[in-house]
């Protein structure tokens, strides 16, 4: 039923799952335990060196023989090296976030190399397949990490009327079968799953914050630094709080050092630990491993449109 769409036959994947290129947290152990399980493993590159992502790419060769992409954030300083490690590793795919990815579009694709967009809107969504991309990530809200105004299951829909075609995934949010299914009956083509993830056994975050992504409810998880212009979704703890009480007293965006908010892999003490994930951590209990989760996905997702074909009988 999933197995052979638009999404698959581009990325050369079993499974429409695109595992979110996540900042200090998509590293070569997780990439390659999510190819190797029939979807396309990213590597977040964020603000890292050129030399670091060179090392990880060959690292994640090592560990699968399929496809796998790199997760470029466009505010990079270093983006051009960038490219230049991701043309010369012949990586085949590429995600963009956190900017214009055009400028960089035609040596990726003059390379032989799949370019997707994540974006938080119908608009660049529109202008990204009209300037020749791949494919498109709407990434909603419901989001770890920065996020946007627009909710995933109302962008879906709107994105679909307005992408003809390109593959377009959905964002925020997806954590199950059921959650995969109703994406793809909004019009979806196939899915990025971040937090979902994170509570991996591969994943190589510290087990205490996995825990803590288990351990939520709907009502521990916050957005904070609204002031800055870029808000960030995670788990309550000492750290959001301060942030919290920081906005309180109206502060200048430049007073709060994004880096304290930067993705990583945290540490025992989760109190000081930026627990960056989206709202569906609530309906996560379990650590598992990546082919586990993936396969229940799929077969949970199957299930569920199954049944709802009964729903007016």
């Amino acid at each position: 039923m999933f197995e052979n769409n638009k999404l698959t036959k581009l990325l050369n994947i079993q499974y429409p799952i695109i595992q979110g290129g996540m900042a200090g947290v998509s590293e070569h152990t997780l990439v390659a335990a999510v190819s190797s399980a029939g979807g396309l493993g990213v590597i977040g590159s964020g603000f890292a060196s050129p030399s670091w992502l060179e090392e990880e790419i060959k690292m994640t060769k090592e560990m699968t023989d399929k496809p796998f992409g790199v997760n470029l954030l466009m505010q990079n300083p270093n983006i051009a090296d960038l490219v230049k490690v991701i043309i010369k590793e012949k990586v085949p795919v590429v995600l963009t976030g956190g900017g214009n990815p055009l400028p960089i579009l035609p040596y990726l694709k003059q390379s032989g190399i799949k370019v997707i967009a994540v974006v938080p809107s119908v608009r660049l969504a529109a202008k990204m397949e009209q300037n020749g991309i791949d494919g498109v990530v709407v990434e909603g809200m419901e989001s770890g990490g920065h996020i946007g105004e627009n909710s995933t299951f109302c962008l879906v829909p709107q994105t679909r009327k307005t992408i003809k075609n390109i593959p377009l995934i959905a964002a925020g949010g997806i954590f199950n079968g059921a959650t995969f299914a109703s994406a793809v009956i909004l019009g979806a083509d196939g899915v990025q799953i971040g937090t979902r993830f994170m509570a991996s056994t591969e994943c190589q975050i510290h087990e205490n914050y996995k825990q803590a992504i288990v351990n939520a409810t709907d009502e521990d998880i916050t957005v904070v630094a609204r002031f800055t212009g870029h808000p960030i979704r995670a788990i309550k703890n000492k750290l959001s709080e301060t942030i919290k009480k920081m906005e309180e007293k109206s502060p200048f965006p430049e007073e709060l050092n994004s880096e304290r908010f930067a993705g990583n892999k945290g540490s025992a003490n989760i109190d000081l630990t930026p627990l960056l994930c989206g709202i569906c951590a609530g309906g996560i209990d379990e650590i598992k491993s990546c082919k586990e989760i993936i396969d229940e996905i799929i077969n949970d997702a199957k299930n569920s449109i199954k049944e709802s074909e009964h729903f007016y009988e």
